[in-house]
């Protein structure tokens, strides 16, 4: 049922440094993920399933591609109330600032909200994976008359330092908060599921406000983050609760989870599901051709669409839009986000000339452990080895993180090279 009195705001506008080099020409929530999508894609299309129609996406950096994906995805018919506005920061005759955080991009903001006279205000991150009903959120939200409700996962003690802790009394409502809480002392008291193997509730940062409460407590903090500053003021001042949520939800927020959530999607029973025919993730729609697998030996690969795949030995693999992988390459847990283009038979040419590699990945290529965005170009021979316990570095061709290569996008590997 349509929640016309809903508004939802997704947070995309952050720098993204532990993505790096992904995000180095791209906003975080542009991020490509599973071959197709774009990161963006998750929250939009649980807004959409959950009959929320009217969505603002609040941008920042490097957000070029991420506009020109939304715009180009999301649209509503003319008969409708709904939308997909991306709100970017901008100078104003009372503000010259960029956002400085999550709670002072919606401040920016929040007079636009205002005027379309919504009850509740649902604050979303542009980077998470996970599924979510979120008319369920809402109508717990509202059956509690709550003023602030918080989205919380449970989690076990030994990750617990990774995130905010929530304590909740036997109702729901949330008595208590810690940021971050650094070993046993911190942990002290925060368990709101005693005797459960995950007894800690972390929040997710999906939140619900009733509008005029957000209003209040945006104007009387000068705090610029939702869970550092506005989220405690919440609970000293305001009926805030915890929503139970005990499906997968994976912050992508490192090379290393979303290396790892990427993979995950080519296990036979992924924990996260592309295929649910009833609550399917939307993305832009490309027109591209069937992929083509010629002579491949393949196991547990996921591949979109139109790739040309020949003769190569393919093993728990991402193999992403528009992929050219030559005769003889062999790739191990390699995400490969793909390609923007296909080359023509005048670019083929003037590669030849050059002697430079094509789009892709040349003949004889061993890739293992790495992640290849768009539009790379890997020579014939190419070896790229894991990294795997090594420190983190940064140089001219590749960048290491996590122990996990990372090739960056329009990057070129000569002929012959060995990471």
């Amino acid at each position: 049922m349509p929640n016309q009195d809903v508004l939802a705001v997704v947070l995309g506008g952050g720098r993204g440094a532990r993505l790096y080099p992904l995000t180095k020409l791209r906003a975080k929530p542009a991020v490509p993920i599973g071959g197709k999508y774009r990161l963006i894609d998750i929250p939009i299309s649980n807004c959409i399933n959950s009959g929320i129609s009217r969505i603002f996406v609040l941008t920042q950096f490097l957000s070029a591609s991420l506009h020109r994906h939304v715009y180009g995805t999301y649209k509503f018919d003319v008969f409708s109330h709904g939308f997909v506005e991306i709100l970017p920061a901008e100078q104003t005759l009372t503000r010259a600032d960029w956002y400085q955080g999550t709670a002072d991009a919606v401040r920016q903001q929040v007079y636009r909200f205002l005027s379309r006279g919504a009850e509740d205000v649902l604050i979303l991150a542009g980077d998470h994976l996970y599924r979510m009903d979120y008319s369920q959120f809402i109508r717990f939200h509202r059956e509690r008359r709550a003023d602030v409700t918080i989205a919380a996962l449970p989690i076990s003690a030994a990750d617990a330092p990774r995130y905010g802790i929530l304590q909740t009394n036997d109702e729901g409502h949330i008595v208590a908060f810690r940021e971050k809480p650094q070993g046993a002392e911190q942990l002290e008291g925060l368990d709101s599921r005693r005797g459960d193997e995950r007894p800690y509730l972390a929040s997710m940062g999906v939140y619900v406000f009733r509008m005029d409460v957000l209003v209040r407590l945006l104007e009387e903090s000068n705090g610029d983050d939702f869970g550092r500053h506005i989220i405690p003021a919440a609970i000293e001042s305001v009926r805030v609760y915890a929503f139970p949520f005990d499906g997968y939800w994976e912050d992508i927020g490192t090379i290393s989870t979303f290396y790892q959530a990427n993979l995950a999607l080519t296990r036979p029973d992924p924990p996260f599901d592309f295929y649910d025919p009833h609550l399917p993730i939307y993305t832009r729609a490309r027109f591209l051709p069937p992929s083509r697998v010629d002579g491949c030996r393949m196991e547990r690969v996921v591949v979109a669409e139109g790739c040309w795949l020949y003769d190569a030995d393919i093993e728990e693999c991402i193999i992403g839009l528009r992929s050219v992988v030559r005769p003889g390459a062999r790739l191990r847990q390699v995400v490969m986000m793909g390609a923007d283009y296909y080359e023509d038979d005048d670019e083929k040419a003037e590669n030849r000339r050059l002697g430079r590699p094509h789009v892709g990945i040349g003949q004889d290529a061993h890739i293992e452990r790495a992640i290849i965005d768009k539009n790379a170009r890997i020579g014939q021979g190419v070896i790229v080895h894991s990294h795997e316990g090594e420190p983190d570095r940064e140089e001219e061709l590749y960048v290491i993180r996590d122990g996990i290569v990372v090739i960056p996008k329009n990057a070129l590997i000569p002929e012959g090279t060995t990471i």
